[in-house]
């Protein structure tokens, strides 16, 4: 074997083991639920090479042990291996099957999607193509709306309730639980938990439209006093701006079509078809986590969302620039 090809083969190896090690890896679990999917995963996929190696081992057998040649065969109607088809083509393959399906009932039973019994703690509204997050708290001081970014508690269960605004979309968080669908007129649920603090990418898995791939969401998972003290700034209204540009950057934001169509709670912004922005700059990503959440993408988004994300229900406008776009930028930034 060639020093080359030796190489090549190593270098092979490590590239598909360092593939594995990705932020929406199944593999590495950080929850209880997507520990129980990556444990069966590892189980099929070890009966799987284990079949695989059999077959291929009793093809070369079958081969070596072939005498004649090819123009040489037995009648057809001569015969035999009636055992090999009922053990290699029945038996084994339904003993296989048989406890590949009762082990995923039984890791699909022990970590349920939901109790009916209890009230979920978010909603999660699947837009073309951001994903809107309603905290449902038990009183209405308690409740409030953000956008593509869930903040949950370490270690605590949190009930999701998924529907879609439009059309199917799925919730995936990897390295959290599997995948759910967002149906129409239809109301499903997951059960997510975080072993560890972190944050956790999720996607939209159905494809749901052009932007598809760009609708993304993410999952902070936090010590319980860190999450308690995000969520208590969450309940609050926004901020009166500070500074002469976000007072003006304010007034440019209400004069303008913005606040048709976002709300801002504590101003007279209360728009429904576009996220909430209300804390919009505590988040991490714009255009559901397409870009990272700084001044330069902000000021681009605001005046060529279409050529950043085409497709999507935020216009261009072009008609901020200059002061104007720089004082609404200075307003939104502060938005915390």
């Amino acid at each position: 074997m060639s020093l080359n090809f030796r190489t090549g083969t190593l270098l092979a190896l490590l590239l598909a083991f360092c593939s594995c090690q990705t932020p929406q890896s199944t593999l590495h679990p950080m929850g209880p639920a997507s520990g129980r999917i990556a444990t069966l995963e590892w189980i099929v996929l070890i009966l799987f090479c284990l079949i695989a190696f059999s077959v291929l081992v009793l093809l070369f057998w079958a081969v070596m042990r072939r005498r004649g040649t090819l123009d040489s065969h037995a009648p057809w109607n001569e015969g035999g291996g009636q055992s090999w088809i009922l053990i290699g083509g029945f038996a084994i393959p339904f003993v296989v099957l048989t406890f590949v399906f009762v082990y995923g009932l039984e890791a699909m039973s022990g970590y349920p999607m939901h109790d009916g019994g209890v009230k979920p703690a978010i909603k999660i509204i699947g837009h073309q193509f951001w994903w809107e997050i309603d905290y449902l708290g038990a009183t209405a001081d308690k409740q409030f709306v953000t956008a593509n970014e869930i903040h949950i508690p370490v270690g605590r269960p949190i009930d999701l309730e998924l529907i879609s605004q439009d059309v199917i979309h799925s919730f995936w968080v990897p390295l959290l639980h599997g995948k759910v669908d967002l149906v129409p007129g239809q109301d499903n649920y997951i059960r997510i938990e975080a072993n560890e603090p972190g944050t956790y990418r999720g996607q939209c898995a159905e494809y749901c439209g052009e932007q598809h791939a760009r609708m993304m969401l993410l999952v902070v998972a936090q010590p319980e006093q860190d999450y308690q003290a995000w969520f208590d700034q969450q309940v609050q209204p926004a901020e009166e701006p500070t500074g002469q540009e976000a007072m003006h950057g304010r007034d440019v934001f209400m004069g303008a079509a913005c606040a048709f169509c976002h709300t801002i709670r504590g101003t007279g912004a209360h728009g429904a078809v576009a996220p909430d922005l209300t804390h919009f700059a505590s988040r991490q990503g714009l255009a559901a986590n397409s870009y990272p959440n700084d001044e330069s993408d902000l000021e681009a988004w605001v005046t060529h969302a279409q050529s950043m994300k085409p497709g999507s229900e935020m216009p261009d406008l072009a008609e901020f620039n200059g002061a104007n776009l720089r004082a609404l930028v200075a307003y939104l930034k502060q938005l915390k």
